[in-house]
């Protein structure tokens, strides 16, 4: 296993690391959620009837108010916040938590998000991105989340030296596990070996259907390959499920990459008993960040 999380008690990482190698261990972890009814509805479904076992919320999205009653709602499942900078859809703008003229180079003309992340890595002063960052987390917590962990949506904190030192800070501040990966650095298209990333806390056994393998054979044929070959130790599938919708049509018009089409196939797999079904063959033992086995490595 080539990562261990923030905050690890010394004394027992050994012999959980052991345990965890021996076995086949498993998130099934869905991004973007609050980003549309659509994306709530499969991500709930999947959490309580299916083999989705993690998610993180979308603070600036519209859904997020709808989303987050549910997780209040539903304490022993596990969510966190998909910390976001950037809004790609064409037709569905999103508006930071923050005022927008504290936060002038996070935003366009209209006041909303950019789409690209080059236009982050290019423009954005970082106290703004803290000021905003911490604000998301901070409604979160006010709403009354317990959150378990910070991500990074389409990984824009992974764009820079000082955006990765910052999402460290905040994990530590919160006191909350990151996911910090150099393999999510690289689907950004910068190259990891620029930055300073401390080794013992990246991540690398993660897994997300590109668009190759969208096109030759469809997501479902990528999930099930995965799940066949998955590694010994602790593994990510991170996955963007939502149910097939006008809704979901419109908001990725233009995008069919994480496009409606791409998260109904998500939501499929993962809440289908074909999925339970390759898990049992595969001997695969679902955790996430509310696990014990996750606690006793975050020292909890």
């Amino acid at each position: 296993m080539a990562f261990t999380f923030a905050f690890l008690n010394y004394e027992v990482e050994s012999l959980l690391l052991f345990t965890m190698s021996a076995k086949k261990y498993l998130m099934i972890h869905a991004d973007d959620a609050g980003l549309a009814w659509s994306e709530n509805k499969a991500t709930q479904q999947g959490m309580l009837h299916g083999s989705i076992n993690s998610t993180s919320l979308m603070v600036p999205c519209p859904w997020f108010y709808e989303m987050a009653q549910f997780a209040i709602k539903n304490p022993a499942l596990d969510f966190g916040i998909h910390l976001t900078l950037t809004g790609e859809w064409k037709t569905y703008p999103f508006r930071p938590i923050t005022p927008t003229q504290y936060i002038s180079s996070l935003v366009d003309k209209n006041g909303h998000f950019h789409p690209k992340r080059q236009q982050i890595r290019d423009h954005a002063v970082l106290d703004e991105v803290r000021l905003e960052l911490i604000n998301q987390i901070e409604f979160a917590l006010s709403l009354g989340m317990k959150p378990t962990h910070l991500d990074s949506h389409m990984y824009t904190l992974g764009l820079r030296q000082d955006l990765l030192d910052l999402y460290q800070e905040l994990g530590e501040i919160y006191k909350l596990p990151i996911l910090l990966s150099k393999t999510l650095v690289s689907y950004t298209g910068e190259s990891p070996s620029q930055f300073n990333l401390p080794e013992d806390k990246c991540f690398e056994s993660l897994f997300m259907a590109s668009m190759q393998e969208f096109k030759n054979g469809g997501n479902s044929l990528f999930y099930e390959k995965t799940l066949d070959h998955l590694p010994e130790g602790l593994s990510i599938i991170l996955i963007h499920p939502a149910l097939e919708s006008e809704e979901m049509n419109q908001i990725t018009i233009d995008h069919p990459n994480f496009g409606a089409l791409w998260r109904t196939e998500d939501y499929n797999y993962f809440s289908s008993e074909a999925c339970k079904l390759k898990l049992k063959e595969n001997n695969i033992e679902l955790v996430n960040f509310k696990s014990p086995l996750i606690q006793r490595l975050l020292g909890a």
